[in-house]
């Protein structure tokens, strides 16, 4: 039985003549849950207007509480009329149009536009309305991919409002039912998803399914088979999880542990990152969100209350370690999930750090070492997951999937061990054999373990190859990957103003842009871009528009460390002279005290240049580059530092800015 998309749904004709009990009895079935007056009440007054509203028009469907999967919200009312979709936005007793209500009912608008197949081609018009509010003037601006700007009406003028748009296109008539049951393929931030699955929801519920064999069910399959079986025999087991830059690892590891989340019988998980802003912004998310949906029950829920579910469900592997630390005793978890595991620490840069931080001499062992070594004192079973990223390393010591290989190879030979068949490239094994490795152990491949497809760039599955063959020369290749302007608009500027535009001018409804540069960039310190000015990742990714401190300012900038893990809908990448190009290939540089330096060491020198693949890696749906034009006056900013760069873009195929 196919699961119904909306509350309630019928033509106008028997919608007309239908009870309002029997359709309010209809709405409280579908929704499950005590119906608080609230609720009931303004859904009475919708059914009310909309009969009203409906007297006299053309025949047309409607449908109350459609489920937009992506957002885990649902839209108030969705109605088909003709060739044309309107997205209904009630803010009953309203006596005001607020920003906030335009962009609700935009971003409906635009989740159904953009991953609803039978809306991809529609007419839609998102309308605000605010049944008390004064009137409004009816200015109507439709976007390219014919989404018009959302619209304000009140409870009198709303059936005004449909008939002067309804003049506006002529098209052939939608089937309801055809289109109701039209394919979905939402494809969620990373911060949309864990708040959805937090919910309640499943992955498969969240996530496209054109993808075929390398898509996030199949590899969430995988794993769960791994975890049962391992749970069967009493073993203990380990999957290494591979996949392009925005393909869903963070997701499916969001997923895997979301699943085994409540303790009971011995199934308990946890979700660990080192990352520090993707922890703190996904469970300041979680914790936003939880208290907007308790208050929409009608429950309590103070924010140091949900604060502390998310810190349990999502936890800093380092205090994970420091905690075990502590004790000799097994973990509670069975299943524990690593995020970036690539970044795990070598044994020298752990030394360095418990010397330091926390006062311990002589500690020995790498990341992987000890990580490895906690989970094997469970007497019974585990399974651990390891997210990893290629080309992701971006900072001192981490040392990818090598470590964690030697110490299986070395120390945990009784380990079961799953891994993907993307091992044998650079991107993973840093040049060392991996596979002869795994062979020797109780290992096997599967290729449901990696993840090939973008699901970040929805608009363009092509945008992690580009953004490789970018990176790894010739110009050449990378202009054969480079996706359409009008699926993926990528842009080059020499003006970060005329950055700053494009940005805000692309951003519709609460997508959210923002500007991201390298942790060296340190001379955009001239264009007013300062990379040292520390951010707070979870105002800068979460707060609105009205806030200074969020990205959607344009003022404060990200580097690779604050964003890797969390994305973009629109990004500003503001590149700098520490990666020049010299006609022939890429020139790492460092900046100290007043010069430029040479980088040398090889791993410091893939460390930058993965830098800037992760920022050319976060944009959801378009991104423009910003390379300065320098300065002959200033030796810090010579223009010949950033025109090879500018040269070398464009013959990547990435185009000026109309105009410039």
């Amino acid at each position: 039985m196919r699961l119904k998309r909306s509350y309630y749904d019928s033509t106008f004709s028997n919608f007309r003549i239908e009870t309002e009990m029997s359709i309010l009895g209809n709405l409280a079935d579908a929704h499950g849950h005590d119906l608080n007056s609230l609720q009931k009440n303004a859904w009475l007054e919708q059914i009310r207007h909309l009969k009203s509203v409906l007297q006299n028009m053309e025949e047309g469907h409607v449908f109350f509480e459609f489920a937009i999967p992506r957002m885990g919200k649902r839209a108030d009312v969705i109605l088909l009329i003709g060739s044309q979709l309107f997205v209904l936005e009630y803010k009953v007793n309203a006596t005001e149009h607020t920003a906030a209500a335009f962009d609700q009912a935009l971003d409906y608008a635009l989740d159904l536009k953009n991953f609803h197949s039978g809306s991809h081609h529609l007419w839609i018009a998102p309308i605000v309305v605010a049944t008390d509010a004064p009137a409004q003037e009816t200015v109507v601006f439709t976007y390219d991919d014919n989404v018009l700007a959302p619209l304000g009406t009140n409870s009198e003028e709303l059936l005004q409002l449909l008939e002067h748009l309804l003049t506006l296109s002529m098209d052939e008539k939608i089937d309801p039912q055809e289109w109701s049951e039209s394919i979905y393929r939402p494809t969620p931030t990373i911060i949309e998803a864990s708040q959805a699955l937090y919910e309640g929801h499943n992955v498969e519920d969240i996530s496209r399914h054109d993808a075929g064999d390398q898509n996030l069910t199949a590899t969430a399959e995988c794993i769960q088979r791994v975890i049962r079986e391992s749970q069967a025999t009493g073993t203990k087991s380990i999957c290494f999880v591979t996949g392009v830059p925005g393909a869903g690892k963070t997701l499916a590891g969001l997923n895997i542990a979301n699943q085994h989340r409540e303790a009971y019988g011995d199934k308990h998980s946890v979700f660990l990152s080192g990352n520090g802003p993707l922890v703190a912004v996904l469970r300041e998310a979680l914790a936003r969100d939880d208290v907007a949906q308790a208050q929409m029950r009608g429950e309590k829920l103070t924010k140091k209350m949900a604060a502390q579910k998310a810190e349990a469900f999502i936890q800093n592997i380092h205090h994970f370690r420091d905690d075990n630390l502590t004790t000799p005793a097994a973990p509670v978890e069975s299943v524990v999930v690593f995020d970036e595991a690539q970044r795990a620490w070598n044994s020298k840069q752990l030394a360095t750090f418990m010397k330091v931080k926390r006062g311990l001499a002589d500690f020995g062992k790498s990341e992987p070492e000890f990580l490895l070594e906690v989970m094997n004192r469970r007497d019974d079973w585990c399974t651990v997951v390891c997210l990893i990223g290629g080309g992701q390393e971006i900072n001192t010591g981490e040392v990818g999937l090598v470590e964690w290989a030697r110490q299986l190879d070395e120390k945990f030979g009784h380990w079961r061990v799953y891994y993907s068949d993307r091992f044998s490239t650079d991107q993973y094994d840093w040049g060392q054999e991996l596979i002869p490795l795994f062979q020797r152990m109780h290992a096997s491949q599967h290729a449901d373990l990696h993840l090939g497809v973008s699901i970040r760039s929805f608009r363009s599955e092509r945008v992690s190859a580009f953004v490789n063959a970018l990176m790894a020369l010739p110009a050449e290749r990378a202009a054969s990957l480079l996706p359409s302007t009008k699926d993926y608009p990528i842009f080059l500027t020499r003006e970060i103003g005329r950055a700053r535009t494009w940005l805000k001018e692309r951003a519709r409804g609460s997508e959210r842009c923002g500007l991201v540069a390298s942790s060296n960039a340190l001379r955009l310190k001239s264009e007013g871009l300062f990379v040292k000015e520390q951010i707070d990742p979870a105002n800068w990714f979460l707060n609105g528009k009205e806030d200074v401190r969020s990205s959607y300012y344009l003022e404060d900038v990200a580097t690779e460390f604050d964003i890797q893990g969390l994305e973009l809908d629109w990004v500003g990448i503001c590149w700098d002279a520490n990666l020049r190009h010299d006609g022939k290939e890429w020139v790492p540089l460092s900046f100290r005290g007043s010069r430029w330096m040479n980088v040398n060491n090889q791993e410091n020198r893939k460390y930058l240049l993965n830098a800037y693949r992760i920022l050319l890696t976060r944009a959801r749906q378009g991104m423009v580059i910003f390379v300065p034009r320098g300065s002959a006056e200033d030796p810090t900013r010579q223009e010949e530092f950033y025109d090879g760069v500018l040269e070398y873009l464009s013959k990547c195929g990435i185009p000026l800015l109309p105009g410039e």
